[in-house]
């Protein structure tokens, strides 16, 4: 049950990180506060970090992770695009990483719910990954 767990929680960390990635990917081109811009490149550099602990740990499993649902994915391009088509801002942006912090957040901590038996290195990473995301929210807040 605890290997179990443990691959389940460490997919949904991969799922999350790969999630948070593009969405600042498809934001930073957009951004002119450099300010906003440097706090959305250290998330994502953090993020990156994760992502390699998070791999190493489901190579030792031999598991290869998971995506981001698709659906999931494509409406938050479709978000994305609408918002900053109509109103190219850096308020936009801060409003759209806010909101998919939130998401992040809640859907992280319904895995670490989810997933009681997985083993401390994974709800560390996940515990790690909710206060990368929580954090970002509040910095980006003077954004808003």
């Amino acid at each position: 049950m605890i290997e179990q767990d443990t691959i389940k929680l460490l997919r949904e960390c991969d799922a999350g990180i790969k999630m948070g990635v593009a969405s600042i990917d498809e934001v930073l081109d957009y951004v002119k506060s450099s300010e906003l811009k440097e706090l959305l490149s250290e998330c994502k550099r953090e993020h990156d970090n994760l992502n390699e602990e998070v791999q190493k740990l489901l190579d030792k499993y031999k598991d290869e992770g998971k995506d981001p649902n698709p659906i999931a994915k494509g409406m938050s391009w479709i978000k994305t695009n609408m918002k900053l088509g109509m109103h190219e801002s850096d308020h936009t942006i801060a409003d759209l990483i806010t909101d998919g912090c939130n998401m992040g957040v809640k859907s992280l901590n319904r895995y670490l719910n989810q997933y009681k038996a997985a083993d401390e290195i994974s709800k560390d990473i996940a515990k790690r990954l909710i206060n990368l995301e929580e954090k970002l929210a509040v910095d980006i807040r003077s954004f808003l």
